[in-house]
């Protein structure tokens, strides 16, 4: 080879070598400054890291800072960021599972965040929307929690959660919303809707959600008639369900009674529990009633509840009389195997105060009262307004209001009455055998009826009846009671409202009254019964029956009230208008004192108390009605010094029309205690005045 070649061969090698140094070099520098920014990322400075767990809540930050690749838990709450303050970046990071986001300044739902997330905290935000395209770049969310927001059922977009076939939890708590969200998840197990503003319930707001366990509609505007009957009938795996702080009256139809385990009915306005409306819950665990108007509970309510283990009961009227002398029993079973609070009786007023499961003795003579034997006569009777003064009824004639029937009634082993055909409009009628008994019958309330009657001979006791329509005789429905012989007034309540009732009443005589009224026998009396027909109101319109049941001495007392009120209203506008006259006057003469001082009032100042200019003190021109001004005293130990802010006083009289007047910097030149010249009268051409 020749020498020229090998020799540019050797150069080449070199150039080549030189080459290969130099990248090893930068590859080196590289690789050191890489490794410099990992450890840089091992935990940002301002927060706090543990493992995999980033703290950074509670730092004032406006921007989440840099994380390192390996976070998997991100603690961001309690600080100051908003929606600009989300990198884009943070949706690299692949490892994150839980992002804690509250109490922080985002109006939008937030972007740009990691798709392996599976937990999601955004309350106390002012989140407005919840945008379709941002819930589907987390496939994997199960729990996102929008407590505290600022969200409407309008701001959800349609299929808002198509592409989030995950998620089993969803908190919507304490927002704006006025329906139930449609298109929730079929896979949502628990659905937290308290405290806002639904009202109405439609048939498919639940359908399709089988799989929900938990479901929460506290403080919302939820009532009886805007509830749709099959609503609740939906939800076959419901374990949990509340709805506390609504307007019921009575429960929902159709719960979800196979896997029910807690009911919360506290805080409504429940006034009636229907018989059947627990029906089938065997695995009802926690009952509260709290905070209602109930007074009395039906037969047979808690048949199915074999598990319950706590009921609350408080903040509710309970009418404590034979009409719950099967709860008392119920609960005497169960004995320690379920935990009551709160079932405290408030009437009658004997047993105020008292728990039920303590009137042990009180219930003994109601079924003391129902086995009198036959032949007992007005004996049978007695017992039987004995046990109403047990109940804390008086049994005096002359008591003002009537008895209550909850405290009297006692269900018919069979129906002893035979009630005529319901389909009639009966109206008050007489016997046939002789003996007149005339009875009127009057709805009070949407669950009480008063029953009055009269009679054309005494009698020892009257039979009672009363059928509700629709329910039928042979099932053992008709509700009979005794009534001393000498009342002529009764009060059926605990009714059931929007009802329609029978009430029958046939006096009994004195022989056979007792064996009528406890074995329920039809032949204690020879007089037809005499009945008649009343319906109970709805609770949800105004009672009118109270209205036209006043005296006429009470209607007679309204002109005497409006005269009396129209009087004090008269005297009253007058006596604001001579407050008024008053406050102006005295308004008037104190502006008038401001404006013009009295003459007499400056006689008792000293000399001193004036400054004049060369002039003798004159108290004849210190009161001035027309153009002049007002002296100002000075402090007596302090010497008048002539100041640059101070003003001049026009002349009092001016001459020829016109008025004198020098500017404030003239004063510097004017000597203090210089003689002044004086026109006619003795009056100065000017006068100064230092304040």
């Amino acid at each position: 080879m020749a020498p020229e070649g090998v020799a540019e061969l050797r150069d080449w090698l070199f150039l080549l070598m030189l080459c290969l140094t130099l990248l090893a070099e930068v590859l080196e520098v590289a690789a050191a400054t890489g490794y410099d920014e990992e450890e840089d990322l091992v935990c940002p400075s301002v927060c706090r890291c543990d493992e995999d767990f980033i703290y950074c809540n509670d730092r004032g930050l406006s921007s989440i800072p840099p994380l390192p690749p390996s976070a998997t838990v991100l603690y961001l709450q309690n600080n100051h960021i908003d929606n600009a303050g989300l990198p884009t970046s943070l949706e690299r990071h692949l490892t994150v599972r839980v992002v804690y986001l509250y109490d922080n300044e985002l109006d939008d739902f937030p972007m740009h965040l990691p798709p392996s997330l599976r937990e999601l905290h955004l309350q106390d935000n002012n989140i407005r929307t919840l945008p379709r395209a941002t819930l589907a770049r987390m496939p994997l969310l199960e729990k996102l929690h929008l407590d505290d927001n600022s969200v409407s059922t309008v701001s959800i977009e349609d299929k808002a959660f198509v592409d989030n076939p995950r998620l089993r939890l969803l908190f919507l708590s304490r927002n704006h919303l006025s329906s139930i969200p449609s298109g929730l998840p079929a896979s949502l197990e628990e659905l937290r809707l308290d405290d806002n503003r639904i009202s109405t319930i439609p048939t498919h707001a639940f359908r399709g959600l089988s799989s929900l366990r938990r479901l929460v509609l506290d403080g919302n505007l939820l009532a009886n008639q805007r509830i749709a009957d099959d609503t609740f009938s939906r939800l076959s795996n419901l374990t949990e369900l509340s709805l506390v702080r609504n307007s019921l009256l009575t429960p929902p139809l159709n719960l979800p009674s196979a896997h029910l385990q807690r009911l919360s009915l506290q805080d409504n306005a429940l006034i009636h529990m229907p018989r059947g409306s627990l029906d089938g819950m065997r695995r009802l665990q926690r009952l509260d009633l709290s905070g209602n108007n109930l007074t009395t509970l039906p037969r047979g309510l808690f048949k199915d509840l074999d598990s319950l283990g706590q009921l609350l009961a408080r903040g509710n009227p309970w009418h404590c009389g034979c009409n719950l002398r099967w709860l008392h029993d119920w609960l005497h079973a169960r004995g320690n195997s379920i935990t009551v609070r709160g079932l405290t009786c408030q009437a009658p007023e004997k047993v105020r105060d008292m728990t039920l499961k303590d009137l042990t003795s009180q219930m003994e003579e109601c079924e003391v009262a129902g086995v009198v034997p036959a032949g007992a006569g007005a004996t049978g009777s007695g017992t039987r307004d004995r046990v109403g003064g047990v109940g804390g009824v008086a049994a005096s004639s002359t008591t003002l209001s009537p008895p209550q029937g909850s405290l009297f009634t006692l269900r018919s082993k069979r129906p002893g009455l035979g009630l005529p055909d319901s389909g009639l409009d009966y109206t008050l009628g007489s016997s046939g055998v002789g003996k007149s008994l005339a009875l009127n019958v009057k709805p009070l309330a949407h669950d009480s009826i008063r029953v009055t009657w009269s009679v054309a001979q005494p009698t020892s006791s009257f039979r009672l009846s009363w059928l509700r329509l629709g329910t039928s005789a042979a099932m053992g429905s008709i509700t009979e009671t005794l009534v001393r012989g000498d009342r002529r007034e009764y009060l059926l309540t605990s009714l059931q409202p929007r009802s329609s009732y029978i009430i029958c009443m046939v006096p009994l005589a004195a022989s056979s009254g007792g064996k009528g009224a406890m074995a329920g026998g039809d032949t204690d009396s020879d007089e037809a019964p005499v009945c008649a027909k009343a319906e109970t109101s709805d609770p949800s319109q105004p009672d009118v029956g109270q209205e036209d049941n006043q005296d006429p001495e009470h209607m007679a007392t309204l002109p005497l009230a409006g005269i009396i009120g129209g009087a004090t209203v008269i005297v009253s506008l007058a006596l604001i208008f001579a407050i008024f006259c008053w406050y102006g006057h005295r308004a008037g003469r104190l502006s008038s004192r401001d404006q013009y001082s009295r003459g007499s009032s400056r006689k008792s100042k000293h000399y001193d108390d004036y400054i004049e200019s060369g002039t003798k003190k004159d108290t004849t021109i210190l009161e001035i009605r027309g153009p002049g001004f007002q002296m100002t005293p000075m402090v007596t130990h302090q010497p008048p010094k002539p100041l640059r802010e101070d003003y001049i006083i026009h002349t009092i009289f001016p001459s020829n029309g016109t008025g004198l007047y020098k500017g404030a910097h003239q004063v510097s030149n004017a000597g203090y205690g210089t003689n002044r010249g004086y026109r006619e009268r003795g009056i100065p051409d000017i006068d100064y005045c230092y304040t």
